[in-house]
């Protein structure tokens, strides 16, 4: 599990709060415990969450909040306090700090010092480790249509990373009417993701690893619900918070998204760090990938994380070649899955990982190959592809039929 700070935040004002509620949930390392908007209700929060770090808005009433602080440096000494404020008066700051306050910040914050000092608190919190903290990578697996293996790909892909023991891996199955990752595992899970939707402003860290179901390979998953009515629950913003919240659980997320591309879709790959686009060598799924990517440049950062993996590649028969399939997308394939029928069709009859039912398969090097590729490599925005003039002419509507004579 990553080192996460639990937080618990206390702001009267309604704008700053809310402003500073969305600065914390988008920082990977932090986990908000609690909000809470009165002086008077905020002790008895620290001493039922007992978060890392308590933040403390002094606008409302600044000697109130002062006064809070001091009594929470006696009563939670394990908790650090950092004070917030827009008034930068060197007599308030001095108080403050002899009140028992780790830091002062002035307002407004920028994400970049919040996650300077929580980074300093993490690190006396912590210690050092190699390389600093972790960042959770967030790897969503589309199809360009059904059946091309994305479910094998996430489920395979999650057990060989969680292997690593430097790893804690995560796999979210978002295919809710029909996902079947529990099947590969050959798990029966007490808890599905509906369970923790309805659940999510409540759940802490431990809560929530209590509510995955951990394979015997490490890997953690948490499927889809039971119920097709329990899907209702289910929307856009509820995905954000239970991935906001594996994020700052695990090292890794692995999430097997649907094939209708929903706004629930839409969000984990928006939340994604890399975006895994399955498909085979075939024109229905070739013209399927050039389609979505050109959806893809209409949504932000989207398109510069997605990359192809080619599943099932070495079929014998009816496939377009990879050097055709390479000029059709115009752009290199990120790896290769050999086709290997007879070892798939076991795994999946057996519930059983690749690593453990055929550690030799070339199949299960390639999602090996696949796991090290993706931690080797870093997502960097390209400026020039993401400026307008690039994204005016995309390069993709060359290979859509009628769309190079609309220029």
């Amino acid at each position: 599990m990553s080192n996460v700070l639990r937080i618990a935040l206390v702001d009267p004002n309604d704008a700053t709060r809310e402003s500073l509620k969305g600065m914390l949930v988008g920082l990977d390392t932090v986990w908000l415990e609690a909000d809470c908007s009165r002086y008077e209700f905020y002790p008895d929060i620290i001493e039922q969450t007992a978060p890392d770090v308590g933040v403390v808005a002094l606008d409302a009433n600044p000697d109130k909040a002062i006064e809070l602080i001091q009594r929470l440096a006696s009563v939670a000494p394990e908790t650090a306090l950092l004070a917030v404020s827009e008034n930068t008066d060197g007599h308030q700051i001095l108080r403050t700090i002899r009140a028992g306050a780790r830091e002062f910040l002035t307002l407004p914050l920028t994400r970049e010092e919040l996650a300077s000092t929580l980074d300093r608190i993490s690190h006396l919190k912590y210690g050092s480790s190699e390389g600093g903290a972790r960042v959770c990578e967030v790897i969503a697996v589309a199809g360009a249509t059904g059946g091309v293996g994305t479910t094998s790909t996430a489920v395979n892909l999650g057990c060989v990373l969680a292997s690593d023991p430097q790893n804690s891996v995560a796999l979210l199955d978002l295919d809710l009417a029909l996902g079947d990752a529990d099947v590969f595992l050959d798990s029966i899970p007490d808890y599905t993701l509906a369970d923790v939707v309805q659940n999510v402003s409540r759940l802490d860290i431990q809560l929530l690893k209590r509510s995955l179901t951990k394979h015997t390979s490490g890997l953690y998953l948490l499927p889809r619900p039971v119920e097709l009515h329990d899907t209702e629950s289910i929307n856009a913003e509820s995905i954000r918070k239970v991935i906001g919240l594996l994020k700052a659980s695990f090292t890794h997320l692995v999430i097997d998204l649907s094939k209708t591309y929903s706004q629930v879709d839409l969000a984990a790959m928006e939340n994604a760090t890399r975006v895994l686009l399955v498909t085979q060598l075939d024109l229905p799924c070739l013209r399927n990938v050039v389609r979505l990517m050109m959806s893809f440049e209409e949504l932000d950062n989207l398109h510069e994380k997605v990359e192809i993996v080619v599943n099932r590649a070495g079929l014998d028969s009816g496939q377009i070649s990879l050097k055709k399939a390479k000029e059709t997308l115009g752009r290199e394939v990120f790896a290769l899955l050999p086709n290997d029928y007879r070892t798939m069709v076991e795994v999946r009859n057996n519930g059983v990982p690749l690593i453990t039912q055929a550690p030799k398969a070339a199949i299960t090097q390639a999602i090996r190959d696949l796991a090290a590729k993706l931690q080797d490599q870093l997502v960097v925005p390209d400026e020039s592809e993401a400026s307008p003039e690039k994204a005016a002419t995309s390069k993709w509507k060359k290979f859509w039929p009628g769309t190079a004579k609309a220029k």
